[in-house]
């Protein structure tokens, strides 16, 4: 297991992280793990939907949006 040391932390946000460790009943170590990891799942969520995101685009050459709109100006 890796270990983390988090320097010049603002003591407001060490004071509400304390209080969300209390309201949810466990340590502020605990809380941190918790919160870390989470971020990390979201990180891991959004990688995800940009792959299937990419996998709904067709392969093959793109036509420039600027190009769209003159084809549909020439076209009037």
């Amino acid at each position: 297991m890796g270990h983390i040391i988090i320097r010049n932390l603002d003591d407001a946000i060490l004071m509400r992280l304390r209080a969300r460790a209390t309201t949810h009943g466990q340590s502020l170590e605990q809380e941190l793990r918790d919160i870390l990891a989470e971020a990390a799942r979201k990180t891991d969520d959004i990688q995800a939907e940009l792959a299937a995101i990419r996998k709904l685009t067709p392969p093959g050459p793109r036509q420039l949006s600027e190009d769209l709109v003159r084809e549909g100006r020439d076209e009037r």
